[in-house]
């Protein structure tokens, strides 16, 4: 589950949108630092467009909770970004749910 939360932070360092829509459920709501709120389709738009371009993310102190097909990673973020124009180091508290399906981990709504 941790390899797939590293896969999902560097497909985003990357803009990889492909692999970025493996990783993700459909329905996924995004929200950002300032508590705005998008849809997956939102969000990838604003990577791809590099209205959101992440240099580099890093994950500090994971702690994985795995319940059988249900999984949860809490950590700290840390993002060296360009956030709509704010550019700068990120240090964000989160934690990311994830289900696993068809043997693979998928992010998804908490």
């Amino acid at each position: 589950m941790l390899f797939t939360q590293v896969r999902y932070c560097q497909a985003m360092a990357d803009a990889d949108i492909d692999a970025m829509r493996e990783l993700v459920s459909e329905d996924k709501v995004f929200t950002l630092m300032g508590g705005k709120q998008q849809t997956r389709e939102e969000y990838f738009a604003d990577v791809a467009n590099g209205s959101l371009t992440y240099f580099t993310i890093g994950i500090e102190n994971p702690v994985i909770d795995v319940r059988g097909s249900h999984a949860r990673i809490t950590y700290t973020s840390v993002l060296n970004a360009d956030a709509y124009g704010v550019r700068g180091t990120f240090r964000m508290g989160g934690t990311h749910a994830y289900e696993k399906r068809d043997r693979q981990w998928i992010a998804v709504n908490e």
